[in-house]
Parts: C-alpha cells; sequence; structure tokens
C-alpha cells in the first residue's frame, strides 16, 4: 500500500562513476517549517549528448554497463516496459505514458497482495459483492494511487542518481516538467488519503485508522526519498522501512477494512518485514556504483558483494524460518509445515543464483524465489486469522 518507495521491485542499472562535472547537481531544499518544498528541476537540452567519463575504480568490481539511451524503436518488450515502469523501457512522448511510467505499475503488485493478506488474516472476508468491492477499492488506493505516489516522489529525488544510471528516464532526461511531475505527486497522494478516508466511513469505523495507516506510510514514503532525512541512504534503515512499507502497511489496511488489527499480527508483519529488507537489499547491487557516486550507504556499498549477499539471504531465510517457529508453539503446526515448505525453493534458487553472482542474476532470482516468499505471507495471514 502505501509505500515506500523507491521500489522494492524497481532494478536500477549502475554504470561506472561519472566525473562530477559531466552532469550539472540540482540543488535541493528543504524549508525549516518542514512544508513540502521540492527543488526546481534543472532544464536539459534533449539535442545535446553528454559524455560520461569514467573515473578510476576498483577493477576487482563487477560492473554492468549501463546503456546511454532507451531503445529508440517502441518494440514490444518496449512498449511493455515503458507501460510497466520497469529498465529498458522505449522512450515516449505521450504524457499520460510518461506519468503511468513515473508510478511504476510494475512496484503496485506487493501491495495488491498484502491487503488480500490482511483481508485473509481479518477471517472476516466474505465472497459478497460489497466486501469484494471494499478490496478492489482498498488495492486502488495501496497500488496505483499511494504506490504511485512512492514511486514518483522517489524519482523527483532521485532524479540525479538516475542521470548517472538512467539519463533516458523521464525525469532527468526532460520528458516531463517540473510542473507535472509536482502535480502528479499531490494528485496521486491527495487520491489515496481520501480513499482512505472513504474507506473507513465505508467500514464504520468511528475511529480512521485506515485514514491513519495511509498517512502514516505517505510520510514514511516522503522522508524515505527526501531531505533531510533521506532514510534511504542508510542501507539498514532504509531497507527497513522500504519493507515494512510493502508487508505491515497494506496488510493492516486490509485487515482494518475487515476487522481489528490485534497486537501480536502488528508484531508478525514487523518481523516478516525484515524479510522485506532483505529484498530491498537484492536490488541494490545493480546499482552499486551510482549509490556510491551519490553517497548512498547501501549494504554492498557499505560491506562488499560478498558480505551484502549473505546479510540479504539471511534476512529473508532466518525471518521466515522464525515465522515457522511461532507459528508451530502458537498451535498452528500445518500452517508451520507449510510456511517451512515453501521456504526451502527459495533456499534451493539462493544457492543456485543468487549466492552465485547477485549482480547477474537479481532478476532471475527473485523472478524463481518470490513467489514463494509472497505465498509464504498468506500462508500466515491464513494462519493469523484462526
Amino acid at each position: 500500500m502505501v509505500m515506500a518507495s523507491s521500489s522494492l521491485l524497481r532494478l536500477r542499472q549502475s554504470p561506472t562513476v561519472p566525473s562530477v562535472r559531466a552532469f550539472p547537481v540540482a540543488h535541493q531544499s528543504f524549508h525549516a517549517s518542514g512544508s513540502f518544498a521540492l527543488p526546481r528541476l534543472p532544464k536539459y537540452d534533449h539535442k545535446c549528448s553528454l559524455r560520461i567519463r569514467a573515473a578510476d575504480i576498483d577493477t576487482d568490481e563487477v560492473k554492468p554497463n549501463a546503456p546511454d539511451s532507451a531503445p529508440k524503436k517502441a518494440n514490444d518488450s518496449g512498449a511493455l516496459n515503458q507501460l510497466l515502469g520497469m529498465k529498458g523501457a522505449s522512450l515516449e512522448t505521450n504524457k499520460w505514458k510518461i506519468r503511468l511510467q513515473l508510478t511504476k505499475p510494475v512496484t503496485w503488485a506487493p501491495l495488491i497482495w498484502g491487503v488480500v493478506c490482511g483481508a485473509a488474516a481479518s477471517g472476516n472476508f466474505q465472497w459478497t459483492f460489497e466486501d469484494v468491492a471494499k478490496s478492489i477499492v482498498c488495492m486502488i488506493m495501496s497500488g496505483p494511487c499511494l504506490t504511485g505516489y512512492t514511486q514518483t516522489i522517489n524519482d523527483w529525488y532521485d532524479r540525479e542518481i538516475d542521470a548517472i544510471n538512467e539519463p533516458y528516464r523521464p525525469i532527468p532526461s526532460g520528458a516531463i516538467t517540473e510542473t507535472e511531475v509536482i502535480s502528479q505527486i499531490w494528485v496521486l497522494l491527495l487520491a489515496g488519503l481520501g480513499i482512505a478516508y472513504g474507506l473507513d466511513r465505508w467500514a464504520g469505523h468511528d475511529f480512521p485508522s485506515i485514514f491513519v495507516t495511509a498517512l502514516g506510510g505517505s510520510f514514511l514514503s516522503y522522508i524515505y526519498s527526501a531531505p533531510p532525512l533521506k532514510l534511504k541512504q542508510n542501507g539498514w534503515i532504509g531497507n527497513f522501512a522500504l519493507g515494512s512499507s510493502y508487508i505491515c502497511l497494506p496488510w493492516w489496511a486490509g485487515q482494518l477494512l475487515f476487522g481489528t488489527l490485534p497486537p501480536d499480527v502488528m508484531v508478525l508483519t514487523v518481523l516478516y518485514s525484515i524479510a522485506g529488507l532483505g529484498i530491498a537489499i537484492v536490488n541494490d547491487f545493480k546499482s552499486i556504483e551510482g549509490d556510491r557516486a551519490m553517497g548512498l550507504q547501501s549494504l554492498p556499498v557499505a560491506f562488499g558483494v560478498d558480505t551484502a549477499k549473505w546479510i540479504c539471504a539471511g534476512c529473508i531465510d532466518i525471518t521466515q524460518l522464525s515465522v515457522a517457529a511461532y507459528l508451530a508453539l502458537t498451535g498452528k503446526l500445518y500452517y508451520s509445515i507449510a510456511l517451512l515448505v515453501l521456504i526451502c525453493p527459495q533456499v534451493f534458487f539462493q544457492f543456485q543464483y543468487f549466492l552465485k553472482d547477485p549482480i547477474k542474476y537479481d532478476v532471475k532470482y527473485q523472478g524463481s524465489a518470490q513467489p514463494f516468499l509472497v505465498l509464504g505471507i498468506l500462508v500466515t495471514a491464513l494462519a493469523s486469522s484462526h
């Protein structure tokens, strides 16, 4: 739902480190009053070709090459990537398609799934028209509106690093104006919060718990991307904030829509967010050089590739094993066994792909292992409903 930003599923590509003079860096400002102040976007000339000169770096580091431009022809895969907000998107001039690209629809899926898990955990969801309609509206709030807001604001504050990693993206390339980006941020935020308030009224809540959850998640998304806090600069804090936004918040919204949120379920979802931290680390390996150039202390930058890949796998596996143990100790043995069964293929794919080369095989690992992780979250939700 309401989160996080930068994207848990966002796949960034990391080039060599550019000279500091190779690209103009925009000045960022933040009013002391805490108002939503966005810096001005520098204007870039589309006709000017940028030459990025590589600085001296460690030759032992694995460095994928970043393309200087996006695919110029809108072939089937490039057009689809453009619509989903994925890497390898075709160049696009249609403003509405560019706006959609900024929201990164590919990142909506975990939030939508989180709402499903929350509804299942409530134990009160019924396959009636009204309950299904409530769920769909909650998914729209979590995915297109608030995740779209999160991704757009993250791209706004990432425009300098995107100028290094992917200079053809909509904001650094100048394909969309400053005014258009800021208006999109506000429209998506206000739409998401308005829907959250409407869901509280629909559910008959005396206290607007869904609205408060959405507001808290939106604030977390802002401080994740924006100065002066910019949580993403710290690999531990930023990735945990990202993981909790993708697991806790949509689950809480879905469960609050159909029931109450017991403290033990809140603790369980926060614990599961450590697995979300591990998933977020997976996406950091591709952007090592760009993160280092911009001073972002992602875990691969802070600890190196070899150490960070084991931290990543450990966060994912130990969290799920802990949840399985908790389910067994609370008398939900069959759910615990089901979760253990789902952990096994994840460990297999870690050794098969991720631990061999986290930079080369990150996408293949995520596509192979993460379906089992999200099924495990649903198993945990069903266990919570009993």
